[in-house]
């Protein structure tokens, strides 16, 4: 019975859909880093949204080298004007798994691996220019919050886990340019 009420609901809600309410997205810089990626974004109301965006980097190199991570971030969007078009701010969130090993972002991943999970959230500003009736190309840049909870080990293939810990950053955590698909 649930699983009629929640298809019903959801066949409702995409009969219901009008102009520009449903988009299909990709971001070009995680795309730029083999990293897959898919978004989609639907309208709330006349000035709100909600995108959701999921990312999956499965690959790794045969000199030890990875960057592995799987990542949901959900994002409400508030717009300035309309929905799909210029300014809008946004309220999003994160969670994921990463395995970095002889990552050069810094020394410590260049030198070990870490594995582990992290969840946090943050605050956005985009602004979206619209192609034509069915395309779209957005840019935004989001600050907040996330809590990195890792194993450390000296090398991605070798050792023993040489400590467990945790660590809180502050900064950006959010950085798109995406190319959006407007199906309704």
């Amino acid at each position: 019975m649930k699983r009629f009420l929640y298809i019903f609901l959801l066949s409702f809600a995409v009969l219901s859909l009008s102009g520009q309410d449903l988009g299909v997205k990709t971001n070009i810089l995680y795309n730029a880093s083999m990293t897959l990626n898919l978004g989609a974004e639907v309208a709330l109301n006349d000035r709100s949204t909600l995108d959701i965006s999921g990312s999956y980097n499965p690959w790794g190199s045969s000199t030890g080298k990875r960057m592995k991570l799987w990542m949901v971030q959900p994002e409400y969007r508030y717009w300035l004007c309309e929905k799909f078009n210029g300014h809008f701010f946004g309220v999003h969130a994160h969670v994921g798994q990463y395995n970095f090993s002889q990552v050069s972002f810094t020394q410590k991943l260049k030198d070990n691996n870490y594995q582990g999970d992290f969840y946090g959230a943050g605050l956005s500003y985009g602004y979206q220019w619209i192609l034509s009736d069915r395309w779209g190309i957005e840019a935004s840049l989001g600050l907040g919050y996330a809590h990195f909870k890792y194993d450390k080990y000296p090398c991605g293939e070798c050792g023993a886990k040489i400590k467990s810990d945790t660590k809180n950053y502050w900064g950006p955590t959010k950085a798109n340019i995406s190319l959006t698909y407007f199906i309704f």
